[in-house]
């Protein structure tokens, strides 16, 4: 795939970051690194320009040397590589490689084209740098996530490579990759930026989006299984209402409803048939958890699609300081470092993920609790009753997880706290946000898989795949062709695993 040249979609990331896809440096954007790198290494002969001879943060008072230059960068990379607790995933950090690697491709860093190059190569070549959860306050940039980037492109840190750790110096042996030398600027144009928390929310991003899809495939399942009215999702009832996200969710339960035998209609059953009952044994309408899926999930739907806008125009952003730009032969110092915008999308994007997961645990509890339903086993146990358990064990699981969504949804965005000698006396604290979004998303697949497995154990004891839509029985027999119903008490650990990479790698 050609980067440079064309804004990168979700789609193009996912072929990049999830598929392998190899990628290319677009020729003008290329030159516009070169070009960029030649003036400022000229433009910053007789001036004074932050970075380049001088300190950095605080110590930006103080004057570096010419024949200091190189070795700063060098003392910026090790100095900053103080990051703690877990390694992201090799996936994270393939994700943070490609969003720092786009940002510079934009010819606004002056940073040498040899590094771009460098980036390149452990792209094609499956070398990502590993990073370490703790460190960033996403305010001058993700400095000490993308300071241990950096150390692995000069061959001093460490890098992913097969699911493994190596030294870069080994890897980079290994593959025949020089290490990058320092020019004039690189220490700097590679840490100071938000390209952490950019590459962390895209990933997260693109698992959002699978979550819900998977969310309205469940709620359109459980309206088979209950039989349940065709009106709350219908297409007049949802257009009354203006949020493009509940539109969209009631279309896609349509769709996926459209030629199904156990809907019922209202017309039907409740306006053109003659009733007499004083009271009525079926529900008139559904429990808020099933009636109310498109208000709900297209809330979470727009949130979803507004903070993937905000992501791909920080990745398509220069988000480091200062800027050089060509057009003007100029050089601006500022704080396109911060990292409000995704640290705020982030928080939004956990709040309602965190959403999904409650009404992911509400839709089970109605499926396992046989008093709300009244058509299924209690936990939909396919065993012998009171000698069997169903799915009374996994109860436990989701919903302690969904209390932990619960704890972990309160904004991040709020926690500023004041470092650097109070230079960066206002954070983002973006990478957390990120990181902790991640954290909820990989919580509700967890719930997810659970919610699966009920739904599939419901249409076992119901014997309702013949009147199931079309897309529904195949996702039911796509399902089953994988997992086997529960009958006998077993531990489920294994198989709810196996279920939560499944729908992880889904694309329903």
């Amino acid at each position: 795939m050609n980067i440079g040249h064309i804004k990168l979609t979700l789609a193009n990331l996912e072929a990049i970051l999830f598929k392998n896809e190899t990628i290319e440096l677009d020729d003008k954007a290329l030159q516009k690194v070169i070009d960029s790198y030649q003036f400022l290494q000229e433009f910053s002969k007789d001036k004074i320009i932050y970075g380049i001879n001088t300190g950095f943060g605080p110590m930006a008072q103080y004057r570096i040397q010419d024949e200091e230059r190189i070795q700063l960068q060098y003392n910026l990379i090790r100095s900053h590589c103080s990051g703690s607790g877990d390694k992201l995933s090799e996936i994270q950090s393939r994700a943070i490689l490609v969003s720092r690697l786009n940002t510079l491709l934009l010819g606004f860093s002056g940073i040498h084209a040899d590094a771009i190059h460098l980036m390149v190569a452990m792209m094609n070549k499956g070398l990502y740098p590993v990073i370490y959860k703790h460190g960033g306050v996403g305010a001058s940039g993700d400095l000490v996530q993308l300071a241990h980037l950096a150390l692995a492109l000069i061959g001093e840190g460490e890098v992913w490579s097969n699911g493994a750790v190596l030294s870069a110096k080994e890897a980079f042996a290994n593959e025949g990759i020089i290490p990058l030398k320092v020019s004039i600027r690189e220490g700097l144009a590679l840490m100071n930026g938000t390209s952490a928390m950019t590459g962390i929310g895209i990933i997260n991003l693109i698992y959002a989006k699978k979550l819900v899809r998977i969310s309205i495939i469940m709620a359109s399942l459980i309206n088979e299984l209950l039989g349940a009215y065709e009106d709350h999702f219908s297409a007049e009832l949802n257009h009354s209402k203006l949020h493009q996200g509940q539109q969209q969710v009631a279309k896609e339960m349509m769709d996926i409803l459209a030629d199904s035998g156990l809907i019922k209609h209202r017309s039907e059953h409740l306006y053109n048939a003659t009733l007499t009952q004083e009271v009525f044994e079926e529900k008139i309408q559904e429990y808020y958890s099933i009636r109310c899926v498109p208000q709900i999930v297209g809330a979470i739907f727009d949130t979803v699609r507004y903070a993937e806008e905000v992501v791909l125009n920080e990745l398509h952003s220069a988000n480091d300081n200062p800027i050089i730009d060509l057009a003007t032969k100029n050089v601006y110092h500022g704080g396109n470092f911060h990292g409000d915008y995704v640290s705020l999308e982030m928080d939004k994007l956990k709040i309602a993920i965190t959403k999904l997961s409650m009404l992911m645990e509400r839709q089970l509890n109605y499926l396992l609790n046989d008093k709300l339903n009244g058509k299924l086993s209690p936990f939909i146990n396919l065993g012998k009753l009171g000698f069997n358990f169903g799915l009374q064990g996994m109860q436990f699981t989701a919903t302690s997880t969904v209390a932990e969504n619960q704890t972990l949804a309160y904004p991040n965005y709020l926690h500023s706290i004041p470092n650097n000698n109070d230079n960066q006396d206002l954070v983002s604290m973006g990478a957390n946000s990120a990181l902790i979004t991640a954290t909820v998303i990989e919580n509700t697949f967890e719930v997810a898989s659970i919610q699966l497995l009920a739904v599939l154990q419901a249409i076992d004891y119901l014997g309702i795949q013949e009147g199931m839509s079309t897309f529904n029985k195949l996702f039911y027999t796509t399902c089953r062709a994988s997992f086997a119903k529960v009958t006998e008490d077993k531990p489920s650990f294994l198989v709810l695993r196996e279920m939560k990479q499944f729908l992880k790698e889904s694309n329903f």
